[in-house]
């Protein structure tokens, strides 16, 4: 299909972001979150775009365009843009920023509430994978994934001491760029893990048997309809993926699979979701034996539900650390 005109596309794009946004009139300039957009939002506008124009875009791209008039020329190039490795989430006027790196999802999108209550004067930043866009390869190793990402937050920081924060999967990311500062002799001002685990493959016999015994468990009470458990590292933001974006799925569980966690000489800091899943129960029999320190504390909810339910729980806690990092 061919490209539509930039003047034509905002006159598609004004009436889908009226609906959506429940809104009488919308400014070709107006900003879609200070309008009330949200992740969830953002994901049936994009739906709605590529039905009405026939072009397909990551839904995350609203960060780089959140006006009609930004999104409408983004629309009107003729190949696909390439995901950025950094979209800043927050601004902030205190130095150094922290940098967040994306779950299984591999995008920002699952950050959108929680940051959104995170108490800092320093801007916030999300980290992206290679390859969510379907334009490059995705990355199998975690060690690939720290070292893009550390790319990417070098232009924007070139020295440490550096605040690094992951969820689930970028956990395991913000673990490896750490390490990787660290053989740079860069200093880590904050290191925080939110329910971060490796593959069940790296766990202790035990822990393995307990883990089991807890999953069996769960099948059985699925099939009789007693609870609905999400699968483990699962993006928050359900929709059903694309093609490019469950093949980015599946190379990066390869990836965790592949990953094996060393000894970490500084501080872990953990955030462990008060209702175990699919993961262990403990993370401070995995953890504590592969770092110098370790300071665990729990947010309510389960693993997806303290981003997508109780994350101003989360927000608190992890201004909590950041404030005593400070």
């Amino acid at each position: 299909m061919k490209t539509m005109p930039a003047s034509a596309m905002v006159d598609v794009l004004v009436p889908i972001w009226q609906r959506l946004l429940q809104l009488s009139s919308v400014g070709v300039d107006d900003n879609f979150f200070d309008l009330g957009g949200d992740s969830a939002l953002a994901l049936e506008l994009f739906n709605e775009i590529a039905l009405a124009s026939g072009r397909e875009l990551p839904p995350v791209m609203i960060y780089h365009a959140p006006t009609i008039t930004a999104l409408a020329a983004l629309l009107e190039q003729p190949t696909t843009p390439r995901v950025p490795p950094l979209v800043r989430l927050k601004s902030g006027s205190e130095d150094p920023p922290v940098f967040i790196a994306h779950g299984l999802g591999g995008s920002v999108m699952d950050f959108f509430q929680v940051v959104k209550h995170i108490q800092t004067p320093r801007a916030i930043y999300g980290m992206q994978a290679k390859g969510i866009d379907g334009v490059e390869e995705p990355l199998d190793r975690i060690e690939d994934m720290a070292r893009y990402s550390l790319d990417a937050v070098k232009q924007v920081q070139p020295h440490g001491p550096y605040f690094l924060v992951g969820f689930s999967l970028g956990g395991l990311v913000a673990l490896e760029m750490a390490q990787q500062l660290i053989a740079e002799k860069e200093k880590i001002g904050l290191l925080l893990m939110l329910d971060s685990y490796p593959h069940v493959s790296r766990l202790s016999r035990g822990q393995r048997a307990r883990l089991s015994s807890r999953q069996t468990w769960r099948r059985f009470a699925r099939r009789l309809h007693w609870l609905g458990v999400k699968p483990p590292y699962q993006t928050t933001v359900e929709t059903s993926p694309s093609a490019a974006l469950q093949h980015f799925r599946d190379t990066s569980y390869l990836a965790l699979e592949r990953y094996q966690p060393r000894f970490y000489p500084g501080k872990i800091n953990f955030v462990r979701a008060a209702i175990p899943t699919d993961f262990p129960a403990n993370p401070t029999a995995i953890w504590s034996h592969l770092a110098n320190e370790l300071e665990l504390k729990t947010a309510p909810g389960d693993h997806l539900g303290i981003m997508t339910t109780h994350f101003e729980s989360l927000a608190s806690v992890i201004s909590g650390f950041l404030r005593d990092a400070s």
